[in-house]
């Protein structure tokens, strides 16, 4: 899968024993040469839903809603190239503004239209820079954890970019990935064992790790970083999402992205209806997820598509 040749089958080799957790059907997508995995639940006529993860999980974080909804919604949820089933490549661009070009392209390909967009940490400043471009594709915004304009990063985050201990620790010993499997939730007894052999299943070795590394190098944290501009963008593009209807599902005790990010989201995306999880963690998902998928289903609910007015 490192060099884009594994066949479906051996992608889906790596999640033996998972169904009962992940009972999807796997889709691929070529981008150029580089192939994408992605889910595709639910009717293909129905209201689309959007679920775009972050790092170092994949299209397995929202297993939950989609199973939840995938009865009335057309559920598709990518990996980001480096993650997951998708291709590892070594050589790749593992920038902001590539992964928002990879999916636009997903969404393209699919003829999505009047998208709901569901965001989680570095799936906010992917999918709300896909939307800033395209605000006519989007209706609706679910927004949970993460952030889409420049804030600070934790020491514990900052350490694994640092040379030398950051491959050796992210790529070498899974060390942000595991990590993330204990210290990014508040409920550990969600984390049983066979969910946490889901969420590190497609990051097995050296290679397979190498856009978890690349996503936390890739945290623009001065002008200098060669990201920056792309997130000021999509900061920027966040006024052309002011009409959308939005809600916000914040994970209160996340050490990551804490309630300030949440409030820098209120500040910019005032019309937002907002729901607190104290208890829950970065990974609010999982330590609130039946919280997590009523608020999402009574939004839904609250602004159907019919009564919205195509912008």
């Amino acid at each position: 899968m490192s060099g884009g040749l594994a066949t479906l089958d051996e992608r889906r080799a790596l999640l033996h024993g998972l169904q009962s957790e992940y009972p999807f059907r796997s889709q691929l997508l070529d981008l150029g040469g580089v192939v994408m995995h992605y889910l595709d639940e639910g009717p293909q006529d129905g209201e689309a839903l959007l679920f775009v993860h972050g790092n170092p999980t994949w299209s397995f974080l929202w297993r939950h809603p989609i199973r939840a909804l995938r009865g009335r919604y057309r559920c598709v949820a990518p990996d980001h190239v480096g993650c997951g089933l998708s291709d590892k490549p070594q050589q790749h661009e593992y920038r902001l503004a590539r992964h928002i070009e990879n999916l636009e392209q997903l969404v393209e390909r699919l003829e999505l239209e009047r998208i709901t967009l569901v965001v989680h940490d570095w799936g906010g400043p992917i999918g709300l820079g896909f939307a800033g471009r395209h605000p006519e594709r989007v209706a609706r915004l679910v927004i949970l954890n993460t952030a889409a304009f420049p804030g600070p990063a934790p020491l514990r985050i900052r350490a694994c970019r640092t040379p030398l201990f950051g491959p050796l620790a992210v790529r070498g010993l899974n060390a942000f990935a595991g990590l993330a499997t204990v210290m990014a939730l508040e409920d550990r007894r969600r984390m049983t064992p066979l969910v946490r052999r889901g969420y590190l299943a497609p990051y097995h070795d050296w290679s397979s790790r190498i856009a978890t590394l690349r996503f936390v190098e890739d945290i623009p944290l001065s002008a200098s970083h060669p990201s920056w501009n792309t997130l000021l963008e999509v900061e920027a593009g966040l006024a052309r999402l002011k009409h959308k209807p939005t809600c916000l599902i914040w994970g209160e005790r996340d050490w990551c992205f804490t309630p300030a990010f949440r409030q820098g989201f209120e500040r910019r995306l005032p019309q937002a209806r907002v729901h607190r999880a104290p208890s829950a963690g970065h990974l609010v998902v999982e330590d609130a997820r039946e919280q997590v998928i009523k608020w999402i289903e009574a939004f839904l609910a609250e602004h159907p598509l019919a009564q919205e007015a195509r912008r």
